[in-house]
């Protein structure tokens, strides 16, 4: 059932992509983002293959090698001629006509990393000193990534750390605690920027005072409010056409709206009720390998963490914050490691659940020896 959400949501994404990528004079130029998106598509649920039948000692091993690689590849975006500057942010590698955005990559760096240090610390998680050190990797790559700027990612990487914590059993006080100590923190780094202070302000007048709303959450509120309860249609929308930004990335849940109305919008969150519900199941049958078990519900969180951030803020429900919308925003590097993401869940519950079941058939085929042994033995007397 994860495998076929998860197709149903990479396939809507294709629809949605390429319906919110038509400009006002449309022309085959507009496909170009159609034959990207696929394109990204058939790589990462390549990758996604191969992820899953690696055994879960592989990725055991892996993940602290994987995590010190992202981070060097997060301080290597920010050193000029290098990453990519785009509208005042370094997030990119760029390599022809590819561009790869590191800070996605250490989003699943991360949730390996921690389930990894968090394995063989079962007693010491009940102390403040026993856990504290292992929110230090997350911190520095949450601050690398807000060098980039981007301070929701940040703030993502650091609420998904505390997430996998919770789940290694770190006491949810010490966690909220923790957190309200970070609130000056990021009070100052508000405050620091002008225009993220202005956000914020723009945000709680919003369901006050619409016209003061950021123009970006008016147009997406315009485009979902327009869509009543069936759409106007796939490709039917208006908003797309110049005046929503950034309509086939962030805010493509606001062209869906427009398009397939309160019934697609409706389908699209069932699907992903279904995926964070089927994905915590499959976790919660491989507990007894603590490893596989934290990697796995941590990276099921993740995703839809940022599905559901994204769609907070396209509903100006959250504050506005620039995170894909997993599987569906066009883009390659969030489509790709999403993809891998879910091979990794599918391969660490599957070896585990198969060595389980192996295990119960070996007792079975022990029992029936044991059982015809018996059963000669009476007959032989």
């Amino acid at each position: 059932v994860l495998s076929l959400t998860t197709a149903a949501l990479a396939g809507l994404g294709l629809l949605m992509v390429y319906s919110s990528s038509i400009t006002p004079r449309p022309s085959f130029a507009d496909q170009r983002f159609l034959t990207r998106q696929l394109a990204f598509l058939v790589v990462g649920v390549t990758a996604a293959a191969v992820a899953a039948r690696l055994p879960v000692e592989f990725w055991r091993r892996a993940a602290y090698p994987l995590f010190f690689v992202a981070t060097a590849l997060l301080v290597g975006v920010l050193i000029p001629g290098v990453g990519v500057r785009l509208n005042g942010a370094h997030r990119w590698f760029r390599f022809g006509s590819i561009s790869l955005q590191p800070s996605e990559l250490a989003k699943l760096a991360l949730v390996l990393f921690t389930a990894r240090a968090l394995e063989a610390r079962v007693d010491v998680v009940r102390r403040f000193a026993g856990w504290l050190p292992l929110l230090v990797p997350a911190a520095a790559a949450s601050a690398l990534v807000l060098v980039e700027p981007d301070f929701g990612t940040a703030i993502l990487l650091l609420a998904v750390a505390g997430l996998v914590l919770f789940l290694g059993g770190v006491q949810s006080w010490h966690l909220i605690t923790i957190a309200a100590a970070l609130v000056p923190v990021f009070g100052v780094l508000l405050l620091a920027r002008p225009y993220r202070a202005e956000r914020m302000l723009q945000f709680a007048r919003a369901w006050t005072d619409p016209a003061s709303a950021p123009y970006q959450v008016r147009q997406s509120l315009l485009a979902i409010g327009s869509g009543g309860w069936w759409g106007t249609g796939l490709g039917e929308g208006w908003q797309k056409l110049g005046f929503l930004p950034e309509a086939n990335t962030d805010f493509v849940f606001a062209i869906a709206g427009e398009e397939l109305g309160l019934a697609g919008t409706l389908t699209m969150l069932a699907l992903w009720c279904s995926f964070l519900v089927c994905g915590m199941r499959l976790a919660e049958r491989v507990r007894k390998n603590r490893f596989a078990y934290l990697a796995s519900a941590g990276l099921v969180a993740m995703i839809t963490a940022q599905a559901a951030i994204n769609i907070g803020v396209v509903t100006a429900s959250l504050p506005p914050k620039g995170i894909s919308l997993p599987f569906i925003s066009a883009g390659g590097s969030n489509l790709v490691v999403s993809l891998v993401s879910v091979g990794l869940v599918l391969g660490l519950t599957r070896s585990e659940c198969e060595a389980e079941q192996a295990g119960e058939r070996g007792d079975e085929d022990d029992a029936a020896s044991h059982a015809a042994l018996e059963a000669g033995e009476r007959r032989a007397a």
